[in-house]
This record gives structure tokens, C-alpha cells and sequence, in this order.
């Protein structure tokens, strides 16, 4: 069984942090980290195309096609794609390909303090159009590949959907879970959540 670091319960729902790998976890969503594009080919998003299989990386490539006949980005960041899960049909729904901020990219960079919030924002707003999504599968957004400092991305992330999960309106997300396998950032977002614990909306419980 994956090892439970940390779950926080909000008004609408349960945030938890937790180890190992997303493709085996099972939910109504997996969330993959996506490039804008969407070509499967780095770090973690590379390996759900594999579990996923051929048929997902043709269906990506299939809509980077389309938006090229309109002069338009595959999926430009903060923005994500909804596909099939094909190969991993007995555990998820669907498959959502998210583009967060690169901080290998300066522009980016710059930014990221606002483009990691309204990424996980546009992500919730997909998640309402497919309907009642109560178990979300994602890894923490931007923070493999794409090089986002670690213990601001803990922080930033932690009060974004925690604000999310306790807003004014129901997201319809029951459970998000955050699945995790790098140690640094498994120790920032421990060491962030002990120091916040108290601002944080919602109440803590990972022991229950």
C-alpha cells in the first residue's frame, strides 16, 4: 500500500500526498504533466505514454494536427487536453494532459508564482465539464521536468488546492490525490505543511 504523507480535509473534499507511482493508483482521472506540444516524450508524461500505449501518443499527435490548421499552439501552458486512457482503461476514465509552467523557459519562470495557480484553476474547470470526477490521480504540476523550485512549488500548490477544496463552490472533486516519487520533494512539501498547517483552510487528517 502507498505510503499516506499528509491528507487534509476541505468543505468539499480530501487533498492527499502519497508515494509512488500515478499509473498505479485507479481513479476517474489520471493528470498527466504535459509539454504544449503535448508529444509524450519527457520525464514522467513520457512514461504514462508508454503505460498508456500507442493509441494515446496517436490521438496527441492527432490534436496537435488539428490545431496547427487554425495556426494555434498543441495546448498552450496553463491549458490542458482531455483524452481516452486506452491501455489504462481499468483505472481511469479519462486521461488529462495539462501544460503547466517550464521554468526553463525565462517568460515562464518569471511567472510561474501566477501560471501554476491558474493552471491548476483551468484543470478544476475540466474537471466540472466532464461532470462528478470524485477521485483525481495527478502527480505535483511542474515540478519533474519543467524544474519548478521545490519548496515554493509545495507551498503554492498546497494553498491552491486547498483553497480550491474549501471554496465557495463545489468543485465535485472528492478525493485529489497527489502521488509522488521524488524525495525532495516529498521533504519540502513535510516541511511546508508543518510550517503552514495552521493557515491552511481545512482540517488535518492524515492519522485518521
Amino acid at each position: 500500500m502507498a505510503e499516506l504523507y499528509m491528507a487534509r480535509t476541505c468543505k468539499w473534499g480530501t487533498l492527499r500526498v502519497v508515494g509512488g507511482d500515478v499509473w498505479n493508483h485507479s481513479g476517474d482521472v489520471l493528470i498527466t504533466p504535459a509539454n504544449n506540444r503535448l508529444s509524450g516524450r519527457e520525464g514522467l508524461d513520457n512514461m504514462i505514454h508508454q503505460k498508456a500505449g500507442q493509441e494515446l501518443t496517436q490521438a496527441t499527435r492527432n490534436i496537435c494536427l488539428e490545431m496547427r490548421k487554425i495556426n494555434a499552439p498543441p495546448c498552450a501552458v496553463t491549458h490542458n487536453v482531455v483524452t481516452e486512457p486506452f491501455a489504462l482503461s481499468d483505472r481511469f476514465k479519462h486521461i488529462i494532459h495539462v501544460v503547466g509552467p517550464d521554468c526553463r523557459r525565462p517568460n515562464q519562470d518569471e511567472n510561474r508564482r501566477d501560471l501554476l495557480p491558474e493552471t491548476y484553476r483551468n484543470l478544476f474547470a475540466t474537471l466540472k465539464e466532464l461532470g462528478v470526477m470524485e477521485n483525481v490521480i495527478s502527480p505535483p504540476l511542474s515540478m519533474g521536468v519543467f524544474a519548478y523550485p521545490h519548496r515554493e512549488g509545495a507551498r503554492l500548490t498546497l494553498e491552491t488546492l486547498l483553497g480550491i477544496l474549501d471554496g465557495e463552490e463545489d468543485p465535485s472533486v472528492k478525493t485529489f490525490t497527489i502521488v509522488v516519487k521524488e524525495k525532495n520533494f516529498i521533504s519540502n512539501m513535510r516541511t511546508v505543511y508543518r510550517e503552514i498547517n495552521d493557515l491552511l483552510p481545512g482540517i488535518d487528517t492524515t492519522n485518521d
